[in-house]
C-alpha cells in the first residue's frame, strides 16, 4: 500500500517511466514482510535494458525488476535505498519522509 505522495508526483514519475527515463518515487509503504521498512524507492523506466544496466551499477540483478503492468521498476528498501539515493545525490527523496517520525 503507497501513502504520502501527491496524484502529480505518481503522474509524472508513469511519464518518466514510458519516456524511458530513469525515473525515482519515493512513498510510505507497508508490507508485513518488510515491518522494519516504511518507505520504498521506486525507480522505473521502459526500458527494460536500460534499467537493468542501470541496476547493475548498484548490485540489483536483472530478475528484481518488477515487470508486472507497464511501469516497469526496481523497489528499493532499507540499506539499500538509503545507499542508493544518496548515490545518486537523491537523499532528499527520503528526507521529506523522516523528517516526521522514524524510518526504520
Amino acid at each position: 500500500m503507497a501513502f504520502g505522495i501527491r496524484r502529480h508526483e505518481l503522474a509524472a514519475w508513469k511519464e518518466k517511466v514510458k519516456r524511458g527515463e530513469i525515473a525515482f518515487l519515493t512513498h510510505y509503504w507497508y508490507d508485513e514482510r518488510f515491518p522494519h521498512c516504511t518507505t520504498v524507492t521506486k525507480v522505473g523506466c521502459a526500458d527494460v535494458e536500460k534499467l537493468a544496466a542501470w541496476g547493475r551499477k548498484y548490485g540489483l540483478r536483472e530478475e528484481w525488476i518488477d515487470r508486472r503492468g507497464e511501469f516497469p521498476h526496481f523497489d528499493l528498501l532499507g540499506e539499500t535505498q538509503t545507499r542508493i539515493l544518496q548515490q545518486e545525490g537523491r537523499l532528499f527523496e527520503l528526507e521529506r519522509f523522516t523528517k516526521r517520525g522514524k524510518k526504520e
